[in-house]
């Protein structure tokens, strides 16, 4: 018999969140590879396969030892000079160690490490079999997945996120014994609920796959996947089907056998703006909608049955009287918004509580409209415009439309804005959906710059009012997406280029909070008293946390484009105002850590910034030339004095590349200097005035970033 062989478990239920499926099918392989690894059972987890659908949790492991490995344990206990006294008789201490393991005295071991030699117990057991360890592994895999709200079913005890009705275990094409939610392991699966009700036997781990797919069951996800991608390309709708990752995601984790059926609906629904449309056949239905070649939605659809019918017109028929119901209200729902102009809806914004402290949703339209005039003047955008569209990018909530379908939020708004006898301007119009943007992960910022302008102020007044109120994120709890507003804010100055001073905008969003939000965010004293308000002071501790914040959101914005934190870093420490700015400097110092030079340099910053922050002499306001000691040190203040001189027109140019690139041609006289004398020489006078070249030297690196930070320093 061969020392290893493959491991299947599966594990069949009712059917699963589609959602969640993914992150438990994920979780539980994970925890069944983790469980053999920390066990020390050998296994190519490496090339542990997923097999999950919407009625099972599976995971197949290649070349799973039958044995676990002999069991190593060794428990330390006292040094020597507490485990025996002075005349080197075993102490309390000691005797009490060897009786709770279980030894004499004499079998005692011994082991050192930095701290002097100590007691040990050392043993050792045969493995186990595998298989009777497999259950524990299988128990406590169930009991790691994430389950937020897990359910009970008949009169048990135990929960799980859906009913369980079977469970296969084996190893090679043996059965393992496991008894999970009252079920017994065995080797029978269960395939297509409708094309085989029956069981499956399957004869060994490898052939699962196999056995479910002769069932008409795709356990493999990324099989399934591929065959719901071919089946909507098959799919005769005489135009383009647009099948969205997140889409096609959720329609394999609601079928085993995908088929896609062609549909149609009315023309007449095609009046409605498509994006409704498209929201409604995706999100409600989850149907592939078609366009034609210009990118417009044309009649037809694509509903995916999990079933292999002998009468695709029936099911056809069945998708197509589903979808009309939602179009006619869509199109009803248009219909009576557009029978007043979206401006309309302002006075209703009044009576909406936008959050007790921080007033109406109107009081918030006035905050952010003053944020985008601000905004506008500074990068010469119109800020008629900009406070327009602020003064309507809410507006659309109260619609019917967005009533119905909150994720057209924006998109109605610009479909309002552009319609009716009195159109509002192209670039407001564009603003009241690009707003929102970038809306997910991966996804554009507003490409007009009303559009940015007001995305900017927008999450400007969230921050700042959300923060003031207390709200702020706590752990992994953001009920208000803040982290996802501060680093769409980020992105847009960045990406957009609105070399903006940051500071400055927070200080104008938290000046335009009323002193009740300030207040509501105080903690109470130990009297219960509301601690007294400090409107000012409290201002810039929010206006402080704030930046912090949203540069916290930036550094995993730079990680994924590849930027170290060390660099980071490096800019973060001088706290640049733009963020623009901020991206210059940091790309300046990526470029900056690849000279040779860097290193060297990077640990002279780091004892200068030690040797000034240590000192106790200050250092000299001005440099005596008279106390400069020949040969090195004249040689480093000419070079400073030059290299002064030379870097005027860069930072006046802003170009912090060629500001460090210079600065790197420091590194030989600065050396030399460190090699020549001593900065805190015992003369007053001498230290005062070599501790004004370190100042000085230190002065024109931070005019970049703090390079002290950087490897190697």
């Amino acid at each position: 018999m061969p020392d290893t062989a493959p491991l299947l478990i599966e594990l069949g239920t009712e059917e699963l969140p589609p959602k969640a499926l993914d992150e438990l099918a994920a979780a539980f392989a994970a925890g069944i590879v983790g469980g053999l690894a920390k066990r020390g059972i050998g296994a190519d987890g490496a090339n542990a396969r997923i097999g999950c659908s919407p009625r099972r949790l599976a995971v197949h492991v290649p070349a799973v030892a039958r044995m676990q490995p002999t069991q190593k344990s060794e428990v330390l206990g006292p040094y020597l000079n507490i485990g025996l006294d002075a005349n080197g008789a075993p102490t309390p201490a000691l005797i009490g160690f060897a009786a709770k393991n279980g030894v004499a005295i004499e079998q005692l071991q011994r082991s050192s490490d930095a701290k002097g030699e100590r007691f040990v117990v050392r043993s050792e057991k045969p493995g186990q079999a595998s298989t009777a360890l497999v259950p524990e592994i299988v128990a406590e895999a169930v009991k790691a997945l994430p389950i937020p709200k897990p359910m009970r079913w008949g009169d048990h005890e135990f929960a799980f996120v859906r009913p369980a009705h079977w469970l296969v275990a084996l190893h090679g094409s043996e059965v393992i014994d496991i008894e999970l939610f009252g079920l017994r392991s065995g080797r029978q699966s269960r395939g297509h609920r409708f094309h085989h009700p029956q069981p499956v036997h399957v004869a060994d781990a490898d052939a699962w796959f196999d056995a479910l797919r002769g069932a008409h069951v795709l356990a493999d996800p990324a099989e399934r996947r591929a065959r719901i991608r071919a089946e909507v390309a098959a799919a005769r709708t005489g135009g383009v089907p647009h099948l969205s990752d997140a889409l096609l995601d959720e329609i394999a984790n609601l079928t085993e056998w995908p088929v896609a059926i062609a549909c149609t609906f009315e023309r007449a629904f095609l009046d409605v703006p498509q994006e409704a449309l498209v929201t409604t056949m995706e999100a409600n239905q989850k149907f592939v909608p078609v366009f034609d070649g210009a990118g417009r939605l044309v009649e037809h659809f694509i509903g995916l049955a999990n079933i292999e019918s002998k009468d695709q017109a029936e099911i056809r028929k069945g998708y197509e009287r589903v979808i009309r119901p939602r179009f006619a209200d869509a199109k009803f729902f248009y219909d009576e918004d557009r029978k007043q102009p979206l401006a309309a809806w302002q006075d209703a914004l009044k009576s909406v509580t936008y959050q007790q402290s921080l007033g109406s949703v109107w009081d918030k339209c006035v905050r952010v409209a003053e944020l985008a005039r601000v905004i506008a003047g500074r990068i010469g955008a119109d800020a008629g415009l900009a406070t327009r569209a602020a003064a309507l990018s809410k507006c659309d909530l109260m619609s019917r439309m967005v009533g119905e379908f909150p994720e057209l939020q924006g998109v109605m708004g610009r479909c309002y804005a552009s319609q009716g006898d009195k159109p509002e301007a192209a670039e407001v119009a564009a603003a009241l959906d690009e707003f929102y943007r970038p809306r997910f992960a991966g996804d554009a910022i507003a490409d007009g710059k009303i559009g940015q302008v007001l995305a900017v102020a927008e999450r400007l007044d969230t921050l700042a009012g959300i923060f003031a109120v207390g709200l702020k994120p706590s752990g992994n709890k953001d009920p208000f997406a803040l982290r996802r507003a501060a680093l769409g804010l980020a992105r847009t100055f960045v990406e957009g280029g609105l070399d903006l001073d940051l500071h400055a905008l927070l200080a104008e969003a938290l000046a335009l909070l009323p002193e009740a939000a300030l207040a509501a965010g105080l903690g109470k004293g130990k009297d219960g008293k509301a601690a007294p308000l400090d409107a000012g002071a409290r201002r810039q501790a929010l206006a402080d946390e704030l930046y912090a914040f949203i540069l916290d959101r930036l550094r995993g914005y730079y990680g994924d484009q590849g930027f170290g934190g060390e660099t980071f870093e490096a800019v973060r420490a001088l706290s640049p105002g733009s963020l623009v700015d901020f991206d210059r400097r940091l790309r300046a110092v990526a470029d900056f850590a690849r000279l040779p030079e860097a290193q060297a340099l990077a640990a002279a910053n780091k004892r200068i910034g030690n040797l000034l922050r240590q000192a106790s002499t200050k250092p000299a306001s001005l440099l005596d030339a008279s106390l400069l000691e020949a040969g090195a040190e004249h040689a480093l203040v000419q070079a400073i004095e030059r290299t002064e001189h030379e870097l005027a027109p860069l930072v006046a140019a802003i170009d912090h590349v060629g500001v460090l690139r210079r600065l790197a041609a420091l590194r030989e006289p600065v050396d030399a200097w460190f090699d020549a004398v001593m900065v805190m020489a015992e003369d007053a006078a001498v230290r005062a005035n070599r501790l004004a070249i370190l100042a000085r030297l230190r002065a024109m690196f931070l005019r970049v970033a703090d390079i002290s930070l950087l490897s190697g320093a």
